[in-house]
């Protein structure tokens, strides 16, 4: 059994962002410039937004932070994309998810311009993915595609098993994976929380991607031996062995499931720090200008 070491491989790429971010800055350019907006006091939306700047600085690009109260009204939201859509200061922004109920999440993605929409969420950009044409690839695949690139994991002809469809990971991935690239080339099946004795399809898979959202639901009896496991979920559960009286895990119970594995990623330590690099290549793209022809 392999780590997929998330924390190793991001450490790699963001030497070679910051390379490129040198570069820029001696050819007279400016560096890149990310900003995020935040609403509201979500804990876990915070803490990543946080992690995201910190990433920035390291890699030397200029990062902006918008807070605003979670009783904002959608209008002024609105107005502040409009804003950073005619700001040429800023090459890519995002729109950190949840928002408030108030709120409709939908008018909000669709008011980003494409160009500047760095998560990967507008309509543009997913179907300009379907098609296999040039667009940002939402954060996480994005990072999923690039761990398995780094590690040289055979994809072509492979069965994978994508559990959970969700517009961010579950649903893009099932298309990255089946496109005519590589990393790709995999036959895919995508399982949700309807699909009917769900682990007939996950003992056959080559390639388990688990983003359903419950800790530790992936069992080793569920997973056949020499598959490759990439775990994106992440709860905080509470513990008793621990300082801090929690424990972060994933969907995949690792303990029972590594040791069948021939690859699998590590809860933290893998997903959650390649989607970092994906956020942070994508506006590197942006600030490039290089899909203006495209989008």
């Amino acid at each position: 059994m392999i780590l997929l070491d998330g924390k190793a491989t991001a450490a790699e790429y963001k030497t070679k962002i910051m390379e490129e971010v040198k570069a820029m800055k001696a050819n007279g350019k400016r560096a890149p410039h990310l900003a995020a907006v935040l609403v509201g006091n979500d804990g876990a939306s915070e803490t990543y937004v946080a992690s995201k700047e910190r990433n920035c600085k390291d890699v030397g690009f200029d990062s902006t932070l918008i807070k605003m109260d979670a009783s904002v009204s959608e209008q002024v939201l609105l107005n502040k994309i409009y804003e950073l859509n005619n700001d040429d200061g800023i090459d890519g922004f995002i729109v950190q998810l949840p928002l408030p109920k108030h709120i409709d999440e939908k008018k909000i993605v669709n008011a980003i311009n494409p160009l500047k929409d760095v998560d990967g969420f507008s309509p543009v950009n997913v179907g300009k993915m379907q098609l296999q044409e040039p667009c940002f690839i939402s954060a996480t695949p994005k990072g999923i595609m690039m761990l398995l690139e780094h590690y040289k994991i055979e994809t072509e002809g492979k069965h994978c098993v994508v559990i959970g469809r969700s517009n961010i990971v579950g649903s893009p991935m099932s298309v990255l994976l089946s496109r005519k690239t590589y990393p790709g080339n995999c036959t895919v099946t995508l399982c949700h929380s309807a699909t009917r004795d769900l682990s007939y399809y996950t003992k056959q898979a080559d390639i388990i991607v688990a983003a359903l959202g419950k800790p530790q639901f992936l069992k080793a009896s569920m997973v056949k031996e020499g598959a490759v496991v990439i775990d994106v979920g992440i709860t905080r559960m509470a513990s008793d062995k621990t300082k801090s009286g929690f424990k972060i895990v994933g969907d995949v119970d690792f303990d029972d499931v590594a040791p069948k594995c021939s690859y699998i990623t590590p809860v933290p330590g893998g997903v959650g720090l390649m989607t970092i690099i994906g956020l942070l290549q994508n506006t590197l793209i942006a600030a490039k200008g290089s899909l203006k022809q495209s989008l």
